[in-house]
């Protein structure tokens, strides 16, 4: 899939830490102060040890939000069996974990065939060279800066250099990070290369989660200047 020359900053809540009897008011508020997506875990017991919801969940939102993008992080075992359900509730994005299927070409054309763009996720101990042989085949790969499962741990800047290996090799791909990412982290990441940035409970816990999202927007779009200037 060509990438087109340039990326750009987009910052989406992980709405896992919010209040999920008021889901759709919680992603509402979200989008009012500024998301640029929605980042919507799913977690099966299985592939991680927490449960959240799954696609009747996303259809009912879907239902009240009709125009924001929704980014699915599925944390699940054979993320083949949940694709079509996925693309049915309304999905937009369904990336699924490298670690999490043997059958990753195969996941990525069933993903496409049903309409929706295609990321891949990284576990912190999983090599980020294992994603490069499909890089070309999808639209984002995720690199995880926590352990997944659990929404509010400690960002881990050792995850980075994964991020600059992947903006090095691939210039104009979007590079989403997930796990502690919030105001004081930001720039880390930023200066890494990473340009979509998931954040839960800085954001969906601020008083003002548009100050955040404004504060780590203008972070990350500064160093996507910088290293434009520099090529």
């Amino acid at each position: 899939m060509a990438h087109s020359a340039h990326y750009e900053c987009k910052i989406g809540p992980s709405i896992l830490n919010s209040d999920l009897s008021a889901l759709a008011d919680e992603s509402q508020r979200m989008l009012d102060s500024g998301a640029d997506y929605l980042h919507l875990d799913v977690m099966d017991g299985h592939f991680v040890p927490n449960m959240t919801f799954g696609h009747p969940v996303v259809k009912c939102l879907r239902s009240k939000i009709k125009s924001a993008f929704f980014d699915m992080h599925m944390m699940v075992l054979n993320p083949e069996k949940w694709v079509e359900p996925m693309a049915d509730a309304g999905a937009d994005q369904y990336t699924f974990h490298i670690e999490a299927t043997d059958k990753p070409a195969e996941t990525i054309k069933k993903i496409k065939d049903a309409g929706m763009k295609v990321g891949i996720g990284v576990k912190p101990k999983t090599p980020v060279e294992s994603v490069f042989p499909f890089v070309e085949e999808v639209d984002m790969i995720l690199i995880m800066t926590v352990e997944p499962g659990f929404g509010g741990q400690s960002f881990m800047e050792d995850m980075m250099p994964k991020v600059q290996a992947l903006r090095a090799k691939y210039r104009s791909l979007d590079i989403e990070v997930d796990g502690g990412l919030s105001p004081t982290t930001i720039h880390k990441a930023a200066e890494a290369g990473a340009n979509m940035i998931v954040s839960g409970s800085a954001v969906v816990k601020s008083d003002n989660p548009k100050q955040v999202m404004d504060n780590m927007r203008g972070c990350v779009r500064e160093w996507i200047m910088k290293s434009t200037l520099e090529r």
